[in-house]
């Protein structure tokens, strides 16, 4: 199969590169107006919190090796430290994960749940990368060419899928890609891989006044800050990877391990259902998978209407999938199933849990699939053969039978993808102060052996283990996984080897 030829990664000098971009100073100001503030909900638990934070921009290049070229904004926002001054520490920067999240957005929505401690002692930061928020985002004009193709071929054995709908898929594909490059410029793509949100996170970190990087990157956020370990190991001073990201096998190897973290995290989900859960529609172990089927099978045959929306075998996956990336809904989510599978598709709760699903479903999607998708193509390398991606669906197909190889087909557009610099791999940053790695052992999305894999890596990296499920650890009330990360960003305080913290359901 032939892969995708890219431009690789030409290290920069990381000191000299774009050198006239270092020494801004942030002109903060209230991120949200007076009318904006009266006009929103009071944040709970802290109904001041919008009204503390301040945004700022800090330019960047385009494209870091033409510091004379094009420039953009990237989005900065500040929550203020709020303890007294000599208990001060600097920054600590977020990065929120996807690719495609944006950190202004987050803070906007509503206080981060970190501990009084963490609030009293560091300037709360994060930024929109760039693509992404206000720092030049953007929607590829095509962003949901794929839907329908996907849709088709959504539940279809992969080796069944014929030379048409194949055509389809790649034709739809290239129409997405396309549509990007029209709407940013092939040169803008070119430059959306981590390697350049990088570069621009230190000039983030200059312009924020701190000497050395504190950092806490969830998801995706990890492999920004593993990657900011090596590139500038003498600016750093903390990292907490939580919820690693791997980019070392190519495209489709990484998403075929994806799917069989996701099938893992199911099987948690089902024997936390079967020992704890109030209301369980399985009947035991070896049972759930055709039962599980024959609920998705009746599902299809019979699509549940919420709000004018009908609720296919196609949706309920994906809602199953999103749910498992928060432990705390395992119990509504079984709850859920027991009542469909009862035959109460009317019920209240049914009703209501499949309704606020199906108003995020509504929210505009198109800013964040474009990015990323942009990120995810700019920083692997990818087959450019249909047959690849097809090859890629059976294995994903085999390894999660529960949830199929559909996600592979969604890497499609990077087939046509424009060349970029590919982001390096064999990640080690030896020169690095101590890196704090977190694991959850039923992630859903980035899988445990990710992070093992991580912290093994990362010459200075240990390993904190969550023995539980969801999507990520840290600031989601858990209090050990908490107290360890904080003693970490406060103190520098490692755990010790083999460190774990007990799953809370």
């Amino acid at each position: 199969m032939a892969l995708v030829v890219t431009a690789g990664f030409a290290p920069l000098d990381e000191q000299d590169h774009a050198r006239s971009f270092y020494g801004q100073h942030i002109d903060w100001r209230p991120c949200l107006s007076p009318e904006e503030l009266a006009a929103a909900q009071p944040a709970e638990g802290d109904p001041d919190w919008r009204a503390r934070l301040e945004c700022g921009t800090v330019t960047v290049p385009v494209d870091h090796g033409d510091p004379g070229g094009r420039t953009i904004e990237t989005a900065v926002v500040r929550h203020p430290a709020q303890g007294p001054a000599e208990q001060h520490r600097g920054s600590l920067v977020f990065n929120f994960g996807g690719p495609g999240r944006a950190g202004v957005a987050q803070f906007e929505s509503g206080p981060l749940p970190v501990s009084r401690r963490i609030r009293d002692s560091f300037d709360l930061v994060s930024f929109d990368p760039r693509g992404v928020g206000e720092s030049a985002g953007f929607t590829c004009p095509e962003w949901d060419a794929m839907e329908r193709p996907l849709e088709e071929v959504a539940g279809v054995e992969p080796d069944r899928v014929g030379p048409d709908q194949l055509r389809d898929l790649e034709r739809t594909a290239r129409r997405f890609t396309w549509s990007c490059a029209d709407e940013v410029g092939a040169e803008f793509l070119a430059n959306m891989g981590t390697v350049n949100v990088v570069r621009d996170l230190d000039l983030v970190r200059d312009a924020l006044g701190d000497e050395r990087l504190t950092y806490v990157g969830f998801s995706y956020g990890t492999y920004v800050g593993a990657l900011y370990a090596e590139m500038f190991a003498e600016n750093t001073r903390a990292l907490v990877l939580d919820g690693a990201l791997q980019n070392q096998r190519g495209l489709i190897a990484d998403g075929v391990e994806q799917s069989q973290g996701a099938q893992r995290a199911w099987e948690a989900f089902v024997s936390y259902c079967l020992e704890k859960a109030p209301e369980c529609p399985f009947t035991g172990a070896e049972e759930a998978p055709a039962e599980a089927e024959a609920l998705l099978a009746g599902i299809d045959a019979d699509p549940i209407v919420v709000r004018d929306t009908r609720i296919d075998r196609h949706e309920m996956l994906a809602l199953l999938r999103d749910s498992l990336y928060t432990e705390r809904q395992w119990e509504s989510d079984a709850r859920l199933l027991a009542r469909i599978v009862g035959g109460d598709t009317r019920d209240p709760f049914v009703q209501a849990y499949l309704g606020s699903f199906v108003a995020g479903q509504r929210d505009d999607r198109g800013a964040t699939e474009s990015a990323f998708t942009a990120v995810q193509c700019a920083d692997h390398a990818r087959p450019g053969d249909v047959r690849a991606y097809q090859e890629g669906a059976q294995r994903a197909a085999r390894v999660s039978p529960f949830f199929g190889g559909d996600g592979i087909w969604s890497f499609l557009p990077c087939a046509s993808w424009p060349d970029t610099e590919l982001a390096p791999g064999g990640l080690s940053a030896p020169m690095a102060p101590p890196l704090l790695v977190v694991g959850t052992r039923a992630d859903p999305a980035t899988p445990y052996a990710w992070s093992e894999e991580l912290a093994d890596q990362l010459a200075t990296a240990t390993l904190l283990t969550y023995e539980g499920g969801g999507h990520t650890a840290y600031a989601g009330g858990r209090a050990c996984v908490d107290g360890v990360v904080d003693a970490y960003l406060l103190d520098g305080v490692v755990p010790a080897t083999g460190a774990s913290c007990p799953g809370e359901l």
